[in-house]
């Protein structure tokens, strides 16, 4: 197989021009050379690090080269047809949950010495734009979750039963498609789409769907028209939006104002959704900026 997913053909239903659309080809062939996963390789189930994205690909002009389909039926649908639940695929003795934790809590201690099992830390969750203190435990772990950004089930349903069980392992492990977040919005998620579940952080959102552009452009899934409008409707949001390849913590957080007199006394105000220290209950208007008065 080919060392690169195929990318998809403009369409019909697309508003974009075919040179656009061979524009943004070859820019997706440098955005995804030299680190793309098992999709490339179904001998191998490991996720390789990806390469930083070519400079110029869009978020927007990406969304232009999916496919436009239906939902296909979720028959036969199953998790254990996405590998192993946070199996190890890139070999490093810790699981893909561990590793997420590792990549988005600050202030983290272990369960023993090795660096891996997290036992506490604290979670600056770009979904709700809230800190959430981690604690490993029967009654607690729950609290924060490893959010599919495209969900498995979506992606089922969208052309992944055309994958491999290799190339849906990596799909399910893949950084790019994980993101920590609170518990309970994690649940209320569920297995929606761009068309009916978007993070309640508005300030987020712009990067939230990008990711969820360049994963399905990675695995060579499908998106339903009503997605498609929902996310090209936020992207026109956000002009210039960049189709990202790998995934760095979303904020330094740690960061905690019990109102809005420590933030200005911290010289920090005002606060703007996704930027440290910023949460809901300090933006009383919900206009995404806290203690602007």
């Amino acid at each position: 197989m080919s060392s690169h997913p195929s990318l998809p053909e403009a369409t019909p239903s697309t508003s974009r021009t075919r040179w656009a659309a061979g524009v943004v080809l070859s820019a997706l062939l440098a955005l995804f050379a030299g680190g793309a996963p098992a999709v490339a390789d179904t001998a191998d189930s490991s996720t390789s690090a990806v390469a930083e994205p070519a400079a110029g690909v869009e978020a927007a002009d990406l969304l232009a080269t999916l496919p436009i389909k239906g939902r296909a039926p979720k028959t036969g649908y199953e998790r254990s047809l996405f590998g192993p639940t946070w199996a190890d695929v890139d070999r490093n003795g810790c699981d893909t949950r561990n590793d997420m934790l590792n990549r988005d809590l600050t202030d983290i201690t272990y369960v023993n010495s090795a660096p891996c099992t997290v036992k506490s830390g604290v979670l600056a969750d770009p979904y709700t734009s809230t800190i959430i203190n981690f604690l490993r435990g029967t009654t607690t772990s729950s609290a924060v979750q490893i959010d599919h950004v495209v969900a498995l089930s979506d992606a089922w349903q969208k052309g992944a039963q055309q994958l491999t069980t290799e190339q849906r392992t990596a799909f399910a492990n893949d950084p790019l498609n994980l993101q920590t977040t609170d518990g309970p919005t994690n649940q209320q998620k569920a297995d929606g789409d761009a068309a009916t579940w978007l993070p309640p952080n508005k300030g987020f959102r712009c990067e939230y769907v990008a990711r969820q552009v360049s994963v399905k452009a990675r695995y060579g899934l499908w998106v339903t028209q009503a997605e498609h409008d929902a996310v090209a409707g936020i992207l026109a949001g956000c002009p210039g939006q960049p189709a990202p390849a790998a995934v760095a913590p979303v904020t330094p957080a740690g960061v905690y104002y019990a109102n809005c007199a420590e933030v200005v006394a911290a010289g920090a105000a005002p606060l703007y959704a996704g930027s440290a220290g910023y949460r809901s209950g300090l933006d009383g208007d919900g206009d995404g900026v806290a203690c602007e008065g």
